[in-house]
Parts: C-alpha cells; structure tokens; sequence
C-alpha cells in the first residue's frame, strides 16, 4: 500500500502501570509513498490540512495511509490529538441488528480490515486491540454518533460511499475542536442497492468543494497498488461500464 523503509527489529516494552505490551511510535513501520498521489496526501498532511477526501477506485491504499499517517501523529508525545476515530457506515444493515450480540461484538466484523492494517504497520497481531486499549484509536459506526463530540481527534470515515446524506451531515457536525477528517472511499463502490437509501458522497463532494479548507485527492486506477489483476479487473470494469453506457 506503500513503501515500506527498513527499521532495525525492536522489542516492545512492558509498562508497569498495566503489565502490558504497549503499541509506542517506535514500534511504527515508516513508509513512504508509492505513487504520485499519496505523495499528495502526505505533502497535504505534513502540510496540517484539516480536511480531506481520498476519493477512487479500489486498491489505491487510501484508508491505509490515511491510518498510517493518523497514528503517527497520535501516537507522537507532543502532539494534542489525543486518538483516531475510524467512522463507518453499518451495510446492509445499517442498524446492525441482524447480527447476535451487543453493540461491540456486531461491530467486530466491519474492524477486520483496521486489525490487518495495524497488523501490517506494527508486526503485531495484537497491535489494534492494545491501540484500543490504550485510548489511542476508537471504532464507532454512524449509528452511534449522535450527541458525540470529537475534540482533539483525527477522524477517519471510511467506505464514505455507503454514507447516505444525514450520516454525513451528523458526522460533519460532530468535529470539534483541534480535530482533522479524512474521508476515504468511492461513490462507484457503493454497496446500498436501495433506491430509498442513496449514496450522499456525491452531493457531499459538491459542498465540500465550496469550503476553502477542503481538499480532494481523486486516486485513478495509476494509483492501484494492491496487485495486477485487481488492476487489470478495474480497467476492464470501467472499460465495460464506458462501453455499455455509450451503449
């Protein structure tokens, strides 16, 4: 997803406080881009931009980076954000109710892919549940998030495609102060197959470009860097959708 830079092997520390193992910054794998445009994102973030949508096809690494850079930061002593908040929309079933068990255990399912990036940065298997321990990153689905205040946070809204327009409307209006948002995902993967239950990203794109603080990142299939053939299957599908359409 991006370049990783070699670091001598460390051994994580044990806190007396709790016995232990923590996740430190010293444990973080430093990476660096592999394409023009997250080199755009991180300029965009050493930059203290506070505000912005990486927005486009599949396998471009966007949430992965964009995670990457969010515990960097928060991970770091001297800064004042103090945990990343990942925010998802809950699809098919946006109440999760379908699903046996509370709150916490229907949710697990749509952290999976947040346990394997911190997996992949930390060379830990547990490194997600002890950054949740230690206050450091928080998952939260859009059910949830009303009456939240997210001060001092770096929040992190993921699959921003299955969002309809109140979820992001509530999810906008829930930034506080001394706090970042980076949107990640792409209105032609949605996964809401309702005619009722429209994506917002589109209209949420056309405001957004009216706020000066915004930025958007758009990542085209010479971004892809998750393998070839998911780059040949996104090239052919959008080759078959241009075609079809003219159609």
């Amino acid at each position: 997803m991006a370049k990783r830079q070699e670091k001598q092997e460390r051994q994580p520390q044990i806190t007396l406080s709790s016995n232990r193992l923590r996740v430190r910054i010293d444990d973080l794998d430093v990476i660096s881009p592999l394409t023009d445009n997250q080199k755009v994102f991180f300029d965009y973030y050493k930059q203290e931009e506070q505000f912005m949508l990486l927005h486009g096809v599949a396998g471009t690494g966007k949430t992965y980076i964009a995670l990457y850079k969010a515990l960097e930061e928060v991970l770091d002593k001297s800064s004042s954000y103090q945990k990343v908040v990942i925010v998802r929309s809950v699809v098919p079933s946006r109440e999760i109710g379908h699903l046996p068990g509370d709150e916490k255990e229907k949710s697990e399912v749509y952290q999976q892919p947040y346990m394997e990036i911190c997996h992949n940065l930390f060379h830990r298997s547990d490194a997600y549940q002890r950054l949740q321990e230690q206050g450091a990153i928080q998952f939260l689905t859009t059910s949830f998030l009303r009456g939240v205040t997210l001060d001092n946070t770096i929040v992190i809204v993921d699959e921003c495609q299955n969002l309809n327009d109140c979820e992001i409307n509530t999810i906008m209006t829930r930034v506080g102060t001394n706090s970042k948002i980076i949107f990640c995902g792409d209105f032609r993967q949605t996964d809401l197959n309702k005619k009722h239950d429209m994506s917002g990203l589109k209209k949420f794109m056309s405001i957004a470009k009216m706020m000066p603080s915004f930025k958007l990142i758009e990542f085209s299939v010479n971004d892809i860097v998750r393998s070839e053939i998911v780059k040949q299957y996104i090239l052919a599908r959008l080759q078959y959708e241009e075609t079809h359409a003219q159609g």
